[in-house]
């Protein structure tokens, strides 16, 4: 092989097959790119579902655990019946607005837990250190519940009412009557999670509740 004249070995470099490949190195990390951002998608979405239906799953649990408190309540505070075979609860127990905080007011927290279950309110009978008769007992037992309902879902109401079988008497809840006791709490669909609504809790059509129901007899 000829030497040059600075005494050095020539070479000629073909540089047509580099020239042929420029840009095929940006094309390849734009099409990455595209599929890692795909990737990446479905997981937010996979733990925005799975986020979701774990709140749906703690509502309902804690909702289980209040419905069985409710009718523990309700035996431990029945008698004999005066009419009829069978026993009774006092009528405030059917009262509405002993749930859920009606007629309490609230300035410190919009969380209702933290505002009236930290502490007992001023309008609720003291039936823990004190003795308390039929119709205090029955508003402190409604206010111990609708904190019991509210403790992991704010949103979460609570329902208790009977369908009389003897509506002559006394009682609002007459002895061997039904006695519903309904949770609830507002949901909306996500993604592929859809709901059936139970039309027990929704009785509109514009109402969008999960809950959980027990039909009991005393």
């Amino acid at each position: 092989m000829p030497l040059g004249n600075a005494g050095t070995m020539n070479r000629t470099i073909n540089t047509s097959g580099l020239d042929k490949q420029q840009g095929v190195g940006l094309i390849e990390v734009l099409v990455t790119m595209f599929i890692l951002a795909i990737g990446l998608l479905g997981v937010a979405a996979l733990q925005f579902t799975g986020s979701f239906a774990n709140k749906d799953a703690i509502s309902r649990t804690q909702s289980e655990f209040v419905a069985a408190q409710v009718a523990e309540r309700l035996r431990a505070a029945a008698r004999v019946a005066t009419v009829g075979d069978g026993i009774v609860v006092n009528n405030q127990y059917f009262n509405a607005s002993n749930y859920n905080f009606n007629g309490l007011t609230c300035s410190g927290s919009t969380h209702p837990y933290k505002c009236f279950c930290l502490s007992r309110p001023s309008g609720v009978p003291n039936c823990e250190t004190a003795t308390c008769n039929e119709l205090d007992m029955a508003k402190y037992d409604g206010w111990a519940l609708s904190c019991a309902a509210v403790q992991t879902n704010p949103q979460t109401t609570l329902s208790l009412t009977c369908t009389d079988n003897n509506v002559a008497d006394v009682y609002s809840c007459s002895a061997g009557s039904r006695l519903q006791v309904i949770l609830a709490w507002p949901v909306a669909s996500a993604g592929s999670q859809n709901y059936t609504l139970n039309t027990r809790c929704n009785p509109n059509d514009s109402d969008s509740n999960a809950c959980v129901i027990k039909d009991l007899t005393l």
